[in-house]
């Protein structure tokens, strides 16, 4: 299920990436007294009375000749594109100004939900100052402080009011729904068009032809499964905007609606650190991955060169050790057949259970030949483990003192764990709690 979408909009310095740290809870945004310090948008993710949602920070809008106004402009338009509610962010010392009023123009043509937010009102002396503001035609502003925290759950409310009524979809369990994501050019839709054997999506040499995520539905060998393709780069009336920095919120929209995800590499350009934030983004999230390294056939190989090409994987994508690759080409649709054998694996994997019986033998099996860490005297005593959830398998581990759990002991647990089972293509998650 894609989570909503929040957009904080507004001129440069009026608190937007304080408000935006806040919601997130820990600095992710720059913050900085200077206008236009946030250039790009910052994603994340959010949570108020049991609503989740994702949330972006967007660079100031203002018109002028200041530096980075112009893309700052850009990215906030797409930002708004892309918002299911908006926020936008006032300065209550400085009252309304002519670039509230040029922010207000762009947000009337948006005809998205908007929350009018009054910032810098750090008393109830000063709340006074927030009448003014009714003349920006949004309705009841509100009045908060990013420096204090105040005031952010009644902004919250009115902007959960705003989601999605139904930000589901109406596929079953027993259909197995995959993305592809990547950066621009990689063969995303030549993919999905060698799977399903015809054109049903647009495929050119130009990076971002792919205009809006596509499902498509699509049965083969007796499962059903529902391909997400994800969106490239759009152009909407000025907004032009480089690639890389347009397709992240698309890509984590379809991520939040996978089982599996696809993380397509370009065989041929071979792997860059965009590569590795985009594969960040599915291991996060904690859905299944299979590596896909795509244009196989352009390649220059010997009986080498795939062995040290997913050696390269392995090194570069370090926290992906768990995700399978597969090579193969879409233009010639070589090797594409092996391709849903391990996305069906990896779904299997990311829904397997195991007995809490067979679990706690793997663990005191483990704890017997590798014994817990001491620290400071204590020893980590380790009572016993259970599996609470799926999508990913998460897995409880009760112990005397959570704090002696150290993260290397709890990777030695799950490669244990990993050894036992076959989670091939999902991440497992492993929570120490106190036993009372």
């Amino acid at each position: 299920m894609a989570k909503p979408v929040i957009a904080i909009v507004g001129r440069p310095n009026v608190g937007k990436s304080t408000i935006f740290n806040r919601i997130v809870g820990e600095r992710v945004s720059i913050v900085e007294d200077i206008p236009g310090i946030t250039r790009d948008r910052i994603y994340s993710a959010g949570e108020w009375l049991n609503h989740e949602f994702n949330i972006i920070d967007t660079g100031g809008i203002e018109i002028g000749d200041a530096p980075f106004l112009i893309e700052i402009r850009q990215q906030a338009e797409v930002a708004i594109d892309e918002a299911d509610v908006i926020i936008f962010m006032t300065n209550g010392r400085e009252g309304v100004t002519s670039a509230d009023e040029e922010v207000a123009k762009i947000l009337y043509k948006s005809k998205k939900p908007v929350v009018l937010a009054v910032n810098k009102i750090d008393n109830p002396e000063m709340r006074e100052q927030i009448w003014d503001f009714y003349a920006l035609g949004f309705g009841e502003p509100f009045p908060i402080s990013g420096s204090h925290g105040l005031g952010l759950g009644d902004l919250l409310d009115e902007a959960s009011k705003h989601f999605p009524k139904d930000a589901g979809d109406n596929y079953g369990d027993e259909v197995i729904k995959f993305s592809l994501i990547g950066r621009p050019n990689v063969g995303k839709s030549s993919l999905v068009n060698a799977l399903l054997g015809q054109e049903r999506v647009i495929v050119s040499n130009v990076a971002g032809t792919t205009r809006d995520a596509v499902d498509t539905p699509y049965s083969k060998d007796g499962q059903d499964y529902v391909i997400i393709d994800t969106a490239g780069m759009r152009k909407r009336g000025k907004v032009y905007e480089s690639t890389e920095k347009y397709s992240v919120l698309r890509a984590l929209r379809a991520i939040e609606r996978s089982d599996v995800v696809l993380v397509v590499l370009d065989g041929e350009e071979g792997i860059i650190e965009q590569d590795k934030k985009i594969a960040g983004y599915a291991h996060e999230a904690g859905r299944a991955v299979v590596i896909v390294v795509n244009k196989w056939d352009a390649v220059k190989k010997d009986e080498k060169t795939m062995k040290e090409f997913e050696e390269k994987i392995r090194a570069h994508f370090q926290f992906l050790d768990y995700a399978p690759i597969v090579f193969l080409s879409a233009k010639t649709r070589k090797r594409t057949q092996t391709l849903l054998p391990m996305i069906n694996k990896a779904c299997e994997s990311h829904n397997l259970r195991v007995p809490t019986n067979v679990l706690n033998e793997v663990i005191m099996d483990a704890i017997a030949m590798n014994p817990t860490p001491t620290h400071n005297g204590q020893r980590l005593r380790v009572y016993y483990a259970t599996q609470v959830a799926v999508k990913p398998p998460t897995f409880v581990v009760f112990v005397n003192d959570a704090e002696l759990m150290h993260f290397s002991y709890e990777r030695f647990l799950e490669n244990r764990i990993r050894e036992a089972f076959d989670f091939t293509g999902s991440p497992i998650k492993i929570i120490s709690r106190t036993r009372n």
